[in-house]
């Protein structure tokens, strides 16, 4: 899932906070299209050694697959009616051959091994965000008993959780019941697609309700798990009412406005650019927030000025940042009538710390090394900080992964391709789920004392 163009690109970067890529757990890019081939296929199958694979809806049709070790491939439909596998988000062939039964036997062979569908126990539901239906769906493992439930909060993606996040059904084959939703505007959920952290909050602490209440006495543990902007929600949601843990993944502990500048300073460090380039970048990244505190109305003379003193510098070409490149790459009538609409609601001076610094709840943040939209050591300093502090934070970083935990190659013209989840990253998650301690090692996974 892709974004090719640059407005496509803006849009499901800004879409996250100010800028956070939807990678979460659920794919990359731009929201997938749906196709009803592959609806009977997705699900979480059990494999004749005793692991596991899920299939998930992708765009155009395809399929992915993913194992809890981190592996992920696009399954591809032929004419000839069988599935070619490439590695990630890559155009390669992986080699793992995939066949999909008639679909109401349940079964595939994958790798070699044959697979039966898991059966869960589901109830749809609608429930009543704030002031907007939406729809949810509790997944719970077979049985009576109580388990520990997660409730998954979104990141900035425009398409169904309920159609596209493997979570649910990966976390349940462990024994967690999980509560998915569509995020107010997507999917089967009523209201206005919204970017406003308050009512996202307000509509995670409904869907923690509801699934309470569809749980009933088989509700043990509770708490959120969200990736990119629901690094920003989930905490909010926990401080208004708590909960037991909460888990985020690549998200932040400073301001969205904050993050471009973050991120602009780590596109010259990449390049190997020094204090100095640093400082006129840092020029740019003032020029671009004041067209977006502007709400898009001011600032582009500044920015023009900034643009004509430095675009024949050698770093100039390097600044990317979360939004500034859009603004840098697009011409200023685009960007008027574009803007306020792509930032609708995004708050763009939230400083998390305040949430943060007084929330008692245990926390899991899981951090990538790589990531050129969310960069973590500021992040990791201030969360560092709040634990010395005594606040119930652990914190995980993952040296070789960008935005969304991914682990990447570059591609003949020197960008980043995801290609999987680092192993441990899954298994870090379902074990705070269940009871809140970590084991002593998660693969490549350095914890941050």
């Amino acid at each position: 899932m892709d974004c090719r163009d640059v407005v496509g690109r803006m849009q499901a970067l800004l879409l996250v906070g100010v800028a956070l890529i939807p990678f979460a757990v659920f794919g990359q890019g731009s929201a997938p299209d749906k196709k009803a081939l592959g609806d009977c296929h997705a699900g979480s199958y059990r494999l004749s050694d005793g692991t596991e694979v899920d299939i998930g809806n992708a765009d155009d049709g395809k399929l992915r697959w993913r194992r809890k070790d981190g592996t992920t491939g696009l399954l591809a439909h032929s004419p000839e009616g069988s599935w070619r596998s490439t590695l990630g988000w890559t155009d390669r062939a992986d080699g793992v051959g995939v066949a999909f039964a008639d679909c109401s036997k349940g079964t595939l062979t994958f790798a070699g091994l044959e697979g039966r569908k898991l059966e869960f126990d589901v109830t749809e539901t609608r429930f009543k965000g704030a002031g907007v239906t939406l729809a949810g769906r509790l997944t719970l493992p077979p049985g009576r008993g109580r388990v520990p439930i997660v409730v998954l909060i979104h990141g900035s993606e425009n398409f169904s959780a309920l159609d596209y996040y493997s979570l649910q059904r990966q976390f349940a084959s462990e024994g967690i019941g999980v509560f998915a939703y569509d995020k107010r505007g997507t999917g089967a959920s009523e209201g206005r697609y919204s970017q406003d952290y308050l009512v996202l909050a307000t509509d995670a602490i409904a869907a923690t309700r509801e699934a309470k209440r569809l749980a009933g006495p088989r509700a043990g543990r509770v708490g959120y798990q969200g990736g990119s902007q629901g690094g920003w929600v989930a905490p909010l949601a926990a401080r208004i009412e708590l909960v037991d843990f909460v888990i985020v993944g690549f998200g932040l502990a400073v301001s969205p406005l904050d993050e471009d500048r973050e991120a602009i300073a780590f596109d010259m460090e990449r390049q190997g650019y020094g204090a100095e380039e640093k400082a006129k970048a840092m020029e740019v990244a003032d020029a671009t927030a004041t067209i977006v505190l502007s709400n898009f109305r001011e600032g582009y003379e500044q920015l023009e000025a900034v643009k004509k003193k430095y675009a024949a510098e050698p770093w100039f070409k390097h600044v990317h940042g979360n939004f500034s490149f859009y603004l840098l790459e697009t011409p200023e009538a685009v960007v008027r009538d574009q803007g306020p609409l792509l930032l609708a609601g995004v708050p763009a001076q939230y400083d998390p710390m305040p949430v943060l610094q007084n929330l008692d709840v245990p926390q899991l943040w899981i951090l990538g090394e790589q990531d050129t939209d969310a960069p973590f050591a500021e992040t990791r300093r201030r969360l560092s900080h709040l634990k010395s502090k005594g606040r119930p934070i652990t914190v995980a970083t993952y040296p070789g992964a960008d935005h969304g935990i991914y682990e990447f190659e570059l591609d003949k013209d020197g960008k980043r391709v995801s290609t999987r989840n680092p192993d441990g990253y899954f298994r870090m998650m379902r074990d705070f789920i269940i009871d809140g301690r970590l084991k002593s090692r998660y693969g490549t996974a350095r914890f941050v004392d």
